[in-house]
């Protein structure tokens, strides 16, 4: 599945892994904002977290990859590490 399908599918979830700060400057279709660093103990609030496709971003990449890397040592499936924020907004409508 391509980031392109996940963005268009209207199941997909997005959570960003940015600094509330960084956050605060714009987000990508009604992401959930949850740091990096607050990832473990905020897992319950990510909704249909092994359901649903999720896809995390953060500024370029790196930090969203992290928390997918995580999640998926915890067992979760179905999760996508979108890149940057940037590069989901070149799919935006």
């Amino acid at each position: 599945m391509t980031l392109q399908d996940l963005i268009n599918d209207s199941n997909t979830k997005f959570v960003d892994v940015r600094t509330p700060a960084e956050y605060s400057t714009g987000s990508f279709k009604n992401a959930v904002n949850i740091p990096l660093d607050e990832i473990a103990n905020r897992v319950s609030e990510i909704s249909g977290l092994g359901e649903q496709p999720i896809v995390f971003y953060c500024r370029s990449g790196n930090r969203s990859g992290m928390a997918v890397s995580y999640l998926a040592q915890q067992g979760y499936k179905n999760i996508y590490n979108g890149g940057g924020i940037g590069d989901l907004l070149q799919y935006q409508n």
